[in-house]
């Protein structure tokens, strides 16, 4: 068999398993967006470097807790699930730098901050922003939002 033919082969293969998983990133949104509506929200990993750090995905609201998807990721699970209890949201910004590369064009950054992990910084559109501080303020009755930690029980 020439050596033509099986680049041609490797190259079938390849664009194979390249439309595999963009199907398979098609039937994943769709299913995530099944059991509520999906949104447009990047986490930043890495909030020690400037401007860096930034994956794109997807949030869902599921109950008392937001559920963060990447974006290019086959896993059907939630890579990070953030807790309305233990979130308090801590201002908004603009992006800057090398941030307006790496996020949709129209969205901001929001910081929010958490007991265990410090400071949590999300980009989403603003329209989602609306949508997030109504479900970050419609808590279940007798909540504190002024308290750091978790009330003791006697």
């Amino acid at each position: 068999m020439p050596v033509w033919q099986w680049l041609l082969d490797a190259a079938g293969v390849l664009l194979g398993f390249v439309l595999l998983y963009g199907l398979g990133l098609v039937v994943r949104r769709r299913l995530l967006a099944r059991n509520g509506g999906t949104f447009e929200l990047s986490y930043r990993v890495r909030p020690g470097r400037a401007g860096r750090g930034w994956l794109l995905g997807l949030g869902r609201y599921s109950g008392e807790g937001l559920e963060w998807f990447r974006y290019f990721s086959l896993w059907p699970r939630p890579k990070r699930v953030l807790e309305r209890s233990r979130l308090t949201f801590v201002g908004r910004r603009d992006p800057e730098g090398v941030e307006q590369m790496s996020l949709y064009p129209d969205h901001v950054v929001i910081s929010c901050a958490t007991p265990e992990g410090g400071v949590v910084e999300l980009a989403m559109s603003p329209a989602s922003l609306m949508g997030f501080q109504s479900w970050l303020e419609a808590g279940p009755p007798g909540t504190d939002w002024t308290r750091t930690t978790r009330p003791r029980t006697t």
